[in-house]
């Protein structure tokens, strides 16, 4: 998983290098229309993108991670989700499913101070770690690092034999 999760993120950061220098060109031919197109007054829209783009590009990476697990922890609060969430969101060695709750346990919280407490850690170092690696890497670091620690968490458990599922990485 590891290889491939590196594998990918070195094809995603060669195409977005690729994308970034191609829109540089077009946005200096289309860069005169934005001087005669008239400008909108209080558009949410605008204001979302003005928010967007004064964040980090680690700020913009890890809100998509942010999201993430909102979106699961959200899973987990609906009764009728309850039987999936536990079979493929929750790492435990006895289940069928053991390959992707590996990776799917990763966005797995189901106290929000856990949840709230994670994020704002991974927020608040994702601008320096971004900008080391770059956003695709970062992403292949914290996804390989999940399932990793997930395999790790597979071994300690048969080694002494308890069971039981348990959430997250």
């Amino acid at each position: 998983f590891t290889g491939s999760a590196f594998g990918s993120a070195a094809i995603w950061q060669y195409e977005s290098l690729k994308s970034r220098v191609q829109s540089y060109f077009e946005e200096a031919r289309a860069d005169w229309l934005d001087k005669i197109r008239p400008q909108k007054r209080g558009d949410f829209r605008k204001q979302v993108n003005s928010w967007w783009n004064n964040l980090t590009e680690g700020q913009r990476t890890v809100t998509g991670i942010i999201a993430a697990n909102v979106f699961v922890f959200c899973l987990w609060r609906l009764p009728g989700m309850r039987r999936i969430m536990f079979t493929y969101f929750t790492s435990d060695p006895s289940s069928r499913a053991l390959c992707s709750p590996m990776l799917l346990s990763t966005f797995s919280h189901f106290s929000l101070f856990h949840m709230a407490a994670n994020m704002y850690v991974l927020w608040s170092f994702s601008s320096s770690v971004v900008s080391l690696l770059g956003c695709e890497q970062f992403i292949a670091v914290y996804l390989s690092a999940g399932v990793i620690s997930t395999f790790v968490s597979y071994v300690a458990k048969m080694a002494t034999g308890r069971f039981e599922p348990s959430l997250g990485a």
